[in-house]
């Protein structure tokens, strides 16, 4: 969906059309943006930035407060209209994302001709979703997991990209790496050490890329091609990635607690790195002396993956409600709404289209 939390206020409030919209704390509090529509994104506004930041760039921004159960409801009529209109191959991945396999009677002829049979059912997802939730969707259609997503990048707002395997090659070469499914900022900086900066360079590299990145290498060499046989997930998959720590004795002492929430905050971001994900969803938890238990929680358009953001989200959400109010026993940090990294917009390879789960707030 394109910018789907935004564009959701823009559809309940028409005088919000084509106005800056920053749903997330304003920028008068102590708070973070969980969105931004294409209007507020153009002066630079993004997900978890602080508001006061956000209200720093674009000054005639409309800050709203998020509707967490809106979004959700929301989503479960959008996933129910890809169910409906698709079949059921369909592996949601977010609140407004989803893969469908859509080869389903197209297997005849050349692979270009399979994907372009599969082009009418696109259409229609984008047409129904239009007609019955009045929001856009932003399409990709390809071979494989890797390049829909891709091209569901492609076109914004309300896009759709179809990538031929015959072009496939020629349309990855200029693609900066960040956008390879699993290239995050440590691949990025160790590629970027040797000169590869572009899928090109990755392509036409001579070397053994497992000297720079390890095992992953030779899958690597394949994304750079355009290759990709990862299936549907139609399964259960990891939910969320938390980390806990139980003091010796209850503190309250501010510097040992930030201290735990950054070596938290590391431990998490490094397990994201390797299963490749990214979260939408940010939660503290507290438990006091006497075996109270809390827990707070955000949501973000946009997923995060660094130790950076997820320390100061979780820092950030202690001090807005005072919840260090007396000593503490244990505290803990927590990812949830996982997805793939890179995976954005609404996806359909042949077998795909990209959506989303997510807990409310």
């Amino acid at each position: 969906m394109d910018a789907f939390y935004a564009s959701v206020e823009q559809r309940d409030n028409p005088r919000l059309k084509g106005r800056p919209v920053i749903v997330g704390s304003p920028p008068t509090q102590r708070g973070v943006v969980c969105a931004a529509s294409y209007e507020a994104r153009k002066f630079g506004v993004r997900s978890a930035m602080p508001s006061v930041t956000a209200g720093r760039l674009c000054p005639d921004g409309v800050f709203l407060r998020p509707r967490m159960e809106v979004y959700q409801l929301e989503s479960r009529e959008i996933m129910a209209i890809v169910q409906r209109v698709a079949g059921e191959l369909v592996q949601q991945v977010s609140v407004d994302e989803a893969y469908v396999d859509a080869s389903a009677g197209h297997q005849s002829g050349t692979a270009d001709t399979s994907l372009e049979c599969a082009m009418p059912l696109a259409l229609r997802l984008k047409e129904t979703i239009r007609d019955q939730r009045g929001l856009t969707a932003t399409v990709g259609l390809a071979s494989n997991k890797l390049l829909a997503k891709l091209a569901s990048d492609f076109q914004k707002p309300d896009g759709l990209t179809l990538i031929l395997e015959s072009q496939k090659v020629t349309f990855l070469r200029p693609l900066p790496l960040r956008s390879l499914h699993g290239v995050g900022r440590a691949t990025e900086e160790s590629l970027a050490r040797v000169n590869l900066r572009t899928v090109g360079d990755l392509q036409d590299y001579p070397g053994d890329l497992r000297a720079l990145v390890g095992s992953w290498g030779r899958e690597l060499k394949r994304f750079a091609f355009g290759d990709d046989t990862r299936p549907l997930d139609l399964g259960d998959d990891v939910k969320s990635i938390s980390s806990e720590n139980t003091f010796l004795r209850d503190t309250d002492d501010r510097p040992t607690l930030r201290a735990c929430l950054k070596e938290q905050a590391e431990d998490i971001a490094g397990k994201l790195a390797r299963r490749r994900l990214a979260a939408h969803t940010v939660q503290v938890k507290l438990r006091y002396g006497d075996f109270t238990t809390l827990t707070r929680q955000m949501s973000f358009e946009e997923p995060l993956t660094e130790a950076r953001d997820l320390f100061r989200l979780g820092c950030w959400m202690l001090a807005r409600e005072k919840l260090v109010n007396r000593p503490l026993r244990l505290i803990g940090l927590g990812a949830s709404g996982l997805v793939e990294l890179q995976a954005r917009q609404l996806a359909l390879p042949l077998g795909g289209v990209a959506a989303s789960k997510e807990k409310p707030q």
